[in-house]
């Protein structure tokens, strides 16, 4: 893993970053800096030899419902970040709601807290946080359900480009959220998903993951009967 810590990331017009203070956690740090009512844009990151975390403060107008799209453009900025610097071999997909695969295996994952969980209202702010292992001792072999991304053909990444380009390509799908809707979204999201009609097991559910709804809910079948997981239930408190 390119580990070079020398120079800090830059960002998008629109966007600004901050690193967050040592030992401290960004997804924290920018929920904090929501409350305070600072203007959005504003990413937090953590570039560490053995993780990357980085959080990014949005004001989505939209209901929550709607502006819970932000997740799906977080991930597939990710995917498309990963795309434009690792090697073309290396495939990434999702696990519902926002759970990384890198080849297969699980590495990292997105999370999301909002001022409100109320899918109706349009919240003040809401936070998209993202948190990858990059670089751990010990012998793969022994957990090859999960990874990390200097196992997987990405050791000239470096932390740094990786922010950088993560932030550039989830704004770019924000963009197209803006002027398109979901349905972008969704569709890629879609062609990226991990065990689709298959057996899966969700914040506590089993039964087949059947697809998803217009607004990116899971769609569950157990036994007869098919529930609707929003993405609203992943949201932290």
């Amino acid at each position: 893993m390119n580990l070079d810590m020398s120079s800090e990331p830059t960002f998008p017009p629109l966007m600004r970053g901050e690193a967050a203070p040592a030992g401290a956690d960004p997804f924290d740090k920018a929920v904090s800096e929501a409350v305070m009512g600072i203007d959005p844009g504003l990413v937090v990151y953590q570039l560490e030899p053995e993780r990357m975390r980085a959080a990014i403060v949005l004001t989505p107008e939209a209901p929550l419902s709607n502006a819970m799209a932000m997740v799906f453009a977080a991930s597939l900025g990710f995917a498309d970040a990963l795309g434009a610097l690792a090697p073309p071999e290396v495939g990434v997909h999702f696990d519902w709601p926002a759970t990384l695969r890198i080849n297969g295996a699980l590495c990292g994952r997105l999370r999301a807290a909002a001022s409100t969980n109320d899918p109706t209202l349009e919240p003040d702010w809401l936070v998209i946080g993202l948190d990858l292992p990059l670089w751990a001792e010990g012998d793969p072999g022994h957990t090859p359900e999960r990874t990390v991304l200097f196992n997987e053909g990405c050791a000239d990444v470096s932390p740094v480009q990786l922010t950088e380009s993560w932030s550039r390509h989830m704004l770019v799908w924000i963009n197209r959220w803006m002027d398109e809707g979901m349905a972008p979204l969704h569709a890629d999201w879609r062609a990226r998903a991990f065990a689709m009609g298959e057996t899966t097991q969700v914040m506590g559910r089993a039964g087949t993951f059947m697809g998803l709804d217009e607004a990116g809910g899971l769609l569950l079948r157990v036994g007869e009967k098919t529930d609707l997981i929003p993405l609203t239930e992943m949201l932290e408190d």
